[in-house]
């Protein structure tokens, strides 16, 4: 197995410092708002590399931490006139509803930051021993960037380029402009935690390399995340972490792609931000997963209108190929199509590919229904074992295809009354009749499909 690495730029073997078992942290939301589509992108991405790495045999220990304070959660919190548990556990519930419905599995474990505030301060003490960071004046402690020597190895970035050409706040209790906070002093009134230097609550970076570390040790597999964090948020991960430890942080670092929308990227400012909520309120949860997981984990997606309904089209057909058989895995036989998904998901989890192996595998269950049905069965079921790596194939087909999910403009009972309407003109050779009758309701989206056992339909939105 070959896992790209951010921090070495090129694709190396996997080899887990625990034989059999992985261990991989990724930075989880910060709970002010809902999740957006960005959010998804990660939370299906990661899913899928823990589905794969548990089928290929691998003990996956994922750790998923939430922000639980923070600035904009206290401006939030201030804004609704609501306490900051308040906010944070309803936000918590909203993204456990979310991804539930994006079919992805739970975290192995979901630190929250104000679950470990000893385990921070106690971190940043060691920086201070060490010399790796100061306590300003004012009461906030401060990360020495320039004493820590490989800073922006990640990124590829030279100091005094980052100084040139960075937006850096301008705080005269800093040593450097650079520096980061690592405590935050608290203001009157705002919600704290006592410590050596004051009341006070963590800063953002600090809280990810003490929660990483609590939970997985000083060294593990895989760092994960969206493409926004590289730098600073995962660069001065790095530096605090080892700076404290003496130790390599995490050996790989993975970095899903961006979210675009027509093109454009997804912006507040530009009318094109989406929850997942505003999504999943218009279209089947299971074609979004599909669409998150049809590009490579590291590319940009392009979210619009013509890109779900290409979704649906292709999930479309997979259930078709599943539909009327029953999935069996009695006299099964060795298989290219499992060897082959291997291979490309081995390659840096390729999905794309993953999923020509899967259209590969549902035309020759389409021809087997024809040509072999005794063959169908062991091909349904090895069909949907490997689509369930994906997170696919989560209904039954007849449901997807009916589009239950969505806003069918007619009833089943309606839908079936039309049918009975058209069988009935057939009967009395009025095929013209019985014509109009399917093209009133290809009009609508309900497709008719005709066969030995009787009329069919399948719902895709016009």
């Amino acid at each position: 197995m070959h896992i790209y690495n951010t921090l070495t730029r090129r694709k190396e073997p996997f080899t887990p410092l625990v034989a059999g078992k992985v261990s991989m942290y990724v930075c989880g939301m910060t709970v002010y708002d809902y999740c957006h589509l960005g959010h998804a992108r990660v939370m299906v991405a990661f899913d899928v590399i823990t589905r794969y790495l548990r089928e290929r045999g691998f003990e996956v220990n994922y750790v998923r931490n939430i922000t639980d304070i923070d600035d904009k959660i206290l401006k939030r919190a201030d804004e609704n006139g609501e306490s900051i548990l308040a906010l944070t556990e309803r936000m918590i519930a909203a993204m456990h509803e979310d991804e539930a419905r994006l079919f992805v599995l739970p975290p192995s474990h979901e630190p929250r930051a104000t679950g470990h505030i000893g385990d921070i301060v106690a971190m940043i003490e060691t920086l201070i021993e060490k010399g790796y960071a100061y306590a300003a004046d004012n009461g906030d402690v401060y990360y020495r960037v320039r004493k820590f020597a490989s800073y922006g190895k990640l990124n590829n970035r030279q100091l005094d380029d980052m100084r040139s050409g960075a937006r850096v706040d301008i705080d005269v209790n800093k040593e450097d402009p650079l520096d980061f906070v690592l405590w935050k002093a608290a203001k009157p009134g705002e919600a704290h935690w006592v410590s050596p230097w004051g009341n006070g609550r963590p800063g953002w970076h600090i809280e990810c390399s003490a929660m990483s570390t609590c939970c997985l040790g000083d060294t593990f597999d895989i760092h994960g995340g969206g493409p926004d964090l590289t730098f600073p948020h995962h660069e001065n991960e790095i530096a605090q972490s080892e700076a404290a430890t003496g130790k390599t942080y995490v050996n790989t670092w993975m970095h899903a792609g961006a979210v675009r929308v027509n093109q454009e990227k997804m912006s507040k400012s530009l009318g094109n931000f989406f929850t997942i909520r505003d999504v999943l309120a218009e279209h089947d949860p299971e074609v979004v997963r599909f669409l998150l997981v049809a590009s490579h984990y590291r590319s940009p997606i392009n979210y619009s209108v013509d890109s779900l309904t290409e979704a649906r089209k292709s999930l479309t057909r997979l259930y078709t190929a599943l539909q009327d058989v029953e999935a069996s895995v009695a006299n099964s036989t060795a298989s290219t199509y499992s060897e082959r998904f291997t291979q490309v998901m081995d390659d840096d989890f390729n999905t794309p590919e993953a999923l020509a192996v899967l259209f590969e595998l549902a035309r020759e269950l389409n021809r087997a229904k024809q040509e072999k049905p005794e063959e169908a069965p062991r091909l349904a079921a090895e069909l949907k074992q490997l689509g369930a790596i994906l997170g696919l194939f989560q209904q039954a087909p007849l449901t997807f295809l009916q589009g239950t999910q969505l806003a069918i403009p007619l009833s089943e009972s309606q839908i079936d009354a039309k049918i009975a309407q058209r069988i009935a003109a057939k009967a009395n050779k009025d095929f013209a009749q019985a014509d109009a009758i399917r093209d009133e309701l290809a009009a609508l989206g309900i497709i008719l499909k005709d066969a030995r056992e009787g009329t069919s339909w399948t719902f895709e939105a016009p």
